[in-house]
């Protein structure tokens, strides 16, 4: 059984600047994944690249579903969703004009989950695409999307059109739609918010690679920002280190996790600076 997604040393560059440098990365089966960085970080071109909308450097290795992206198979491309960061809906079409169009594309098509999510969330189906508002149009994007059963689902910045009460009960909708059927999804955001009760794992992306994935919740319970002398800091021995700054005080910094033990003893020390951090906290410490 091959893992949805599987990219080795995947490169890829814009002279002078290099965006992606031989990252590694596996999704499993049935994760729903948040990829996280900031702007600029590269997610959309490693999404490209992933999708074979952009040629990766000669020697990356990406496939989906065991199949080179560079020569998917028709039953492959008919397992995948792909929502992007803009629009590329046929905008002089109606909806129903352009759903009828996909729908002879794919080999299943469900119709009643197509007419669920437009009445759920209130789109006409003949009314010309142009004069929607960009909520409404990335809400079709979504729709188009879902409505192959999809095995895998990619978003890009799904929600950025929307405003920021709505995207993370948006992206809750999006999950639930398909939480039934073991989909695999993967959505970028720079918006820490959209992850909260709707990713399962994140994963950081940073300098051009993968620099950490973990189930959130995990991720939350285990880590901890130690400050204090570098002697004291060097005997506490995490099971992982994500990041360790040594300080021109003397003292040094030191993003870890431990187990959940040892996380209570070390809260407990006073000769010792011990925080546990928000989201928002350890992505900027993950991501600086």
């Amino acid at each position: 059984m091959h893992a949805p997604i599987s990219i080795k040393g995947l490169s890829k560059q814009f002279k002078p600047q290099r965006v992606l440098k031989n990252l590694d990365w596996e999704v499993e089966a049935g994760s729903i994944v948040g990829l996280l960085g900031r702007n600029g970080a590269g997610k959309s071109t490693l999404i490209e690249c992933l999708l074979g909308l952009r040629d990766a450097e000669s020697e990356s290795e990406v496939r989906i579903f065991g199949d080179d992206v560079r020569h998917l198979s028709e039953a492959t491309k008919a397992k995948i969703g792909y929502v992007p960061q803009t629009s590329d809906l046929f905008e002089w079409l109606t909806p129903r004009q352009m759903l009828a169009y996909f729908k002879a594309l794919y080999p299943h098509w469900n119709d009643a989950k197509v007419d669920t999510l437009m009445q759920r969330w209130d789109l006409p189906y003949d009314k010309v695409i142009s004069k929607f508002s960009g909520g409404q149009k990335q809400r079709l994007s979504i729709i188009r999307a879902l409505a192959h059963d999809p095995e895998l689902l990619i978003l890009d910045e799904p929600v950025a059109s929307l405003d920021p009460a709505g995207r993370r009960d948006f992206l809750r909708e999006i999950v639930d739609s398909v939480m039934d059927q073991n989909t695999t999804i993967v959505f970028s955001t720079h918006i820490l918010s959209d992850l909260e009760r709707v990713a399962m794992k994140v994963a950081f992306l940073y300098n051009g690679r993968i620099v950490h994935q973990q189930m959130l919740d995990d991720l939350m319970e285990v880590s901890l920002l130690v400050t204090g002398p570098t002697a004291l800091v060097a005997q506490l021995g995490p099971k992982k280190t994500l990041q360790n700054t040594m300080l021109n005080d003397g003292n040094t910094r030191l993003l870890g996790q431990w187990n959940e033990v040892q996380c209570a003893q070390l809260m407990a020390r006073s000769d010792l600076k011990v925080e546990r951090l928000s989201l928002e906290d350890l992505f900027i410490e993950m991501t600086k």
